[in-house]
């Protein structure tokens, strides 16, 4: 499971080996300054809208990238764990969304560094 850490200046979401070849993706890293919004979503699995590039398991799993009316979301949530919305601007992302057993102290910790 994708793992959203501070690191001022800097917000990263590391993934997992497997997520990086499910997603054709690379972990992500991006400046603190570009954070609009941060949010915890509890029904993360149903969070995502747009069409998918990646993996979807109705109901249970979704990893990958999520792209909807100018927007693009890197997502990595499954069924039954909360997650931490990121919105960011200025980014080649639009939004993160990343599930996390602890998602309210993880978004705690990302607008406490802001």
């Amino acid at each position: 499971m994708g793992r959203l850490r501070v690191r001022p200046p800097v917000v990263s979401l590391e993934l997992t080996r497997a997520e990086k070849v499910l997603e054709l993706l690379h972990d992500v890293e991006v400046p603190l300054s570009a954070v609009r919004d941060v949010e915890v979503v509890d029904d993360a699995v149903a969070a995502p809208r747009g069409w998918r590039v990646g993996l979807g398991l109705p109901g249970l799993r979704k990893i990958g990238i999520w792209r909807g009316t100018g927007r693009k979301t890197v997502v990595s949530v499954r069924r039954g764990q909360p997650a931490v919305r990121v919105r960011l601007e200025g980014q080649r992302w639009d939004e993160l969304l990343v599930g996390a057993d602890d998602a309210g102290a993880v978004a705690a910790a990302i607008v406490a560094a802001r």
